[in-house]
C-alpha cells in the first residue's frame, strides 16, 4: 500500500511540473563587436513573465549565457570653448618660479574654465606645480597641485581642474626651473557634456476589432499583454471630433477636421506606459449621437527592452522563456559594469523565429503548485494513518 502511495506521489510531482516547457528564441547572430543586444518582440512580452524575470539565454553548447536588460540609449553631445592667456608676470620667489596669465580677450559673461593647456618646445622634463586663480591679479586662491610632464615622447601638458573655475588670471608655480622651461602659449578649457535618456521605442499594426455599446465605442486592441504602451494612433477617413478614454482614466479629446481646404488632425492616444496585464487593451471612444467612426488601421506604440550579453562571432544563441511561473531574475556580475558596457558600441540582434511550446499554451490553467501542496498534505495524513493502523495491530 505505501508502495502504492509514494508512486502515487511521484505522478503527481511529474504533473505538478509539466509547466516546464519552455519557449524559444533564436537568434540571427552578426557583427564583430564584443557586446550584442537583442531587442525583445511583442511576442516574447505576452509569453514571458511581466517583470521579464524567466529570460534565460543559451550558446550552442547548451551554457547560459549572462546579460542584463538595458531599457534605453544614452546620447552624449559635447561641447568646447577656448580662451587664450597671455603672459602678464614671470619672476623668481623664494626659488620657485611664478608665470601669470590672463584671459587674452575680454568676454561678456562669466568665464567657466574645465582645465588650462600648455605648449612648450622643451623636452625631457616633469614638474609638480600648483595653480591658482584670480580676479583681479591682486588676491589669489590655490585651485591645485598637479604635474606637467614630457618625458620619452610621452606628454601631459593639460591640467583638468577637479572642478569648474571662473578665475579670468591664472598662475603656475613651479619648485624649480633649471630646465629654463618657456611655454609658448596657454589656453583656458571649457569643455561640456549633456547627457539625452531616449528609450528604445517600437511599433507595430495591431490586430483590433470594434464594440458598439450605447453610445460609446469600445475598440479593443489585441496581443498587447505587458507592452509598456506610449500610445495609440487611429488611422481614420471620417470627420468627428470626440472624447477617448482609456483603462487608467486617461481622457483626451482626438479630432479629423478639414476647413477651407485645410486638415486638422490628432488621432494619437497617448497611454503614458500603461501595461495590459490582459492580451486585449479597451479604449473607449464617446459618439453622442453621431454615428461611430471608420477605423481603417491602429499603431501601437510602445517602448521595449534589449538583452545584452558578451557575445562571439559564428555562435548560436537562443533566448528561453515562459518556462517558470515562479522564477526569479537572474543575477549576473555584467550587471555591475553596465554602464561601461553601454559606452561603447553593440551589435543589434535580430530574432529570425519565435517557436511556442504548443504544449503549454494547450494547458489548463491551474496553480499546480497549490495542488501539488493540497496532495502532499493528504498523502502525510495517510501516511500517518496507516502507519497508527499497524501500530495498532501490533
Amino acid at each position: 500500500m505505501i508502495r502504492k502511495i509514494i508512486s502515487f506521489l511521484c505522478l503527481i510531482m511529474l504533473f505538478s511540473g509539466i509547466a516546464a516547457f519552455a519557449h524559444t528564441a533564436f537568434i540571427e547572430n552578426s557583427g564583430t563587436n564584443q557586446y550584442k543586444a537583442i531587442r525583445l518582440t511583442p511576442e516574447i512580452y505576452k509569453n514571458a513573465k511581466s517583470d521579464l524575470s524567466d529570460l534565460l539565454l543559451k550558446d550552442d553548447k547548451g551554457e547560459t549565457v549572462p546579460y542584463f536588460i538595458n531599457t534605453s540609449h544614452l546620447k552624449i553631445y559635447k561641447g568646447s570653448e577656448h580662451y587664450p592667456m597671455s603672459l602678464i608676470n614671470s619672476y623668481i620667489k623664494d626659488d620657485f618660479f611664478y608665470f601669470d596669465y590672463k584671459i587674452s580677450e575680454r568676454q561678456n559673461g562669466d568665464i567657466i574654465g574645465t582645465s588650462i593647456e600648455f605648449t612648450t618646445k622643451n623636452t625631457n622634463f616633469a614638474k609638480a606645480v600648483e595653480v591658482f586663480g584670480s580676479y583681479d591679479n591682486k588676491f589669489w586662491e590655490k585651485v591645485q597641485d598637479d604635474t606637467l610632464y614630457s618625458v620619452d615622447g610621452k606628454t601631459k601638458l593639460e591640467i583638468l581642474f577637479h572642478s569648474p573655475q571662473k578665475f579670468t588670471h591664472y598662475r603656475l608655480k613651479l619648485a624649480n626651473n633649471l630646465e629654463k622651461i618657456a611655454f609658448n602659449s596657454v589656453k583656458l578649457n571649457h569643455e561640456t557634456s549633456t547627457f539625452e535618456k531616449s528609450y528604445f521605442s517600437e511599433s507595430i499594426n495591431a490586430e483590433f476589432h470594434t464594440q458598439e455599446v450605447g453610445k460609446q465605442t469600445n475598440i479593443n486592441i489585441e496581443n498587447v499583454k505587458h507592452l509598456r504602451i506610449e500610445a495609440l494612433i487611429l488611422d481614420t477617413d471620417s470627420i468627428f471630433k470626440r472624447f477617448v478614454s482609456s483603462p487608467l482614466g486617461t481622457k483626451k479629446e482626438i479630432y479629423n477636421l478639414s476647413f477651407n481646404n485645410t486638415a486638422y488632425k490628432d488621432t494619437q492616444i497617448p497611454l503614458n506606459w500603461q501595461v495590459s496585464k490582459d492580451d486585449a487593451l479597451t479604449v473607449t471612444i464617446d459618439n453622442n449621437d453621431d454615428k461611430p467612426i471608420n477605423i481603417k488601421a491602429i499603431t501601437v506604440k510602445y517602448f521595449a527592452d534589449e538583452v545584452v550579453f558578451e557575445g562571439k562571432s559564428g555562435s548560436v544563441y537562443t533566448l528561453q522563456f515562459g518556462s517558470s511561473d515562479t522564477a526569479k531574475a537572474p543575477v549576473y556580475d555584467i550587471a555591475s559594469y553596465q554602464n561601461e558596457i553601454l559606452k561603447g558600441e553593440t551589435d543589434r540582434l535580430s530574432i529570425k523565429e519565435i517557436k511556442l511550446d504548443k504544449v503549454r499554451e494547450e494547458l489548463p490553467q491551474y496553480d499546480y503548485k497549490l495542488i501539488f501542496n493540497i496532495v502532499i498534505i493528504l498523502v502525510a495524513v495517510l501516511l500517518g494513518v496507516l502507519i497508527l493502523l499497524r501500530l495498532r495491530k501490533k
